[in-house]
């Protein structure tokens, strides 16, 4: 049974013949730089962004989630377009300090250790603090150095966001301090002179029902000030998260960013008076650069197995463990695909993309239609900006890494 693939980026959607990314054929990205590899186009990530900032009413800041791709030349490419850069390592914050000044970096994330801590005391960034042993680890650490640590609260919220892939909020977490006993912890911030910069508050990802997205944002927006009331302070800074989705599968449609822009707008407009003040920041990561990266892994057996027919690449989940379904998913769907000198041309047969990794659960593609294909032609796996070199297992078996290019336009 032929099984279908999500759509591919508007960008490539609509290409035929070779595909073509930033000005060139898959077929010379390979004679540069080889097989497998990753390219990236910045491109179309400015276009994200500025996109981004036509639909958000002013005063909402645009942070990127390092986590997303940490790939130190697209990390130079999308700093000086955005706002802040949120990490959660010490190893993301290190790389972020050469991009951005600390003042414009927070860093989250639960089990932060002593040294990390440290650290980011020491540069200025702002520390999400994930619980109340963690505030009190910075205080004394900050009293040993003399710096008064740049503290945000990172809350728990009561709230979830409908329909996310990953739901942060509205149940027990590792992740921020229940809402129920934030407020004590500003206090506490406060009172132990720390600098208090407000609070971050994140719901859930990859969400792709816009008025999910508009509820929760309405929500967050009412909880930081209730919040705000019970500490009796005005936070500077509000993170809203981010959650923004981006289209996988088949059957999945973009975020309305219009609908969502106008609505915080709204909202904004008639927020509480102990936030008049504050800022608000929107963090996102796959939305800005999972739709920018193209994979691209050469054939190199063609085999029919009791009638079914597997391409088997140099690639697999070691490189993309998220187009294996292997990562964040319950039930494994297909990624957009295409035999790369041949995209937008008519299917001619059903196979599986497989990669070249011992274990049945290297399959990049099942059982989808495609051109005919064979051994040496180049397969391309999209969405490949987000969440795949760095959130995959690359010291599996042995095979050698991919290739990363940041892409410039011939």
């Amino acid at each position: 049974m032929t099984k279908p693939f999500g759509p591919l980026p508007p960008e490539f959607a609509y290409q035929h013949g070779s595909l073509t990314i930033a000005g060139r054929t898959a077929t010379e990205w390979f004679a540069q730089y080889g097989s497998p590899v990753f390219v990236y186009d910045p491109a179309i990530i400015a276009a994200r962004i500025a996109l981004f900032r036509s639909a958000m009413p002013a005063g909402v800041d645009l942070h990127y989630a390092v986590k997303a791709n940490p790939y130190a030349p697209l990390l130079a490419a999308i700093t000086p377009l955005v706002d802040g850069l949120d990490v959660a390592s010490g190893g993301e914050l290190a790389l972020a300090l050469d991009h951005k000044p600390a003042a414009s970096i927070s860093f989250a994330g639960p089990g932060k250790r002593d040294a990390e801590l440290k650290v980011a005391i020491v540069a200025g960034a702002t520390l999400n603090v994930e619980s109340e042993g963690e505030a009190r680890r910075a205080f004394a650490i900050g009293d040993r150095l003399g710096i008064a640590p740049r503290l945000a609260v990172r809350v728990n919220p009561d709230i979830e966001l409908r329909g996310s892939g990953m739901k942060m909020g509205g149940r027990p977490s590792p992740f921020g301090i229940d809402a129920e006993r934030s407020a004590a912890l500003v206090r506490e911030i406060r009172d132990a002179e720390a600098d208090w910069r407000g609070f971050h508050i994140f719901a859930g990802s990859q969400a792709l029902d816009s008025e999910a997205i508009v509820e929760t944002q309405a929500a967050t927006l009412a909880l930081a000030a209730r919040l705000s009331d019970e500490a009796g302070a005005s936070p500077p800074l509000v993170n809203l998260g981010g959650g923004f989705g981006i289209p996988y599968f088949a059957g999945d449609t973009p975020v309305d960013l219009g609908r969502i822009g106008d609505a915080l707008s709204d909202g904004l407009a008639s927020r509480a008076s102990i936030l008049a003040e504050t800022r608000f920041a929107i963090e996102l990561g796959r939305w800005l650069v999972g739709e920018c990266g193209v994979y691209l892994t050469r054939i190199v057996d063609r085999k029919v197995s009791r009638g079914e027919t597997f391409l088997i690449v140099d690639g697999g989940l070691h490189h993309q463990l998220a187009a294996s379904g292997n990562f964040g998913t319950v039930v494994r769907r297909n990624y957009p695909v295409a035999v790369a000198h041949a995209t937008g041309a008519e299917a001619t047969e059903t196979v599986s993309v497989v990669g070249c990794l011992c274990t049945p659960l290297d399959r990049l593609a099942d059982r989808v239609a495609l051109p005919r294909a064979d051994v040496g032609d180049v397969i391309a796996i999209f969405l490949a900006g987000a969440y795949g070199v760095t959130a995959s297992p690359t010291a599996f078996l042995g095979h050698p890494a991919p290739i990363e290019v940041l892409a410039t336009a011939s």
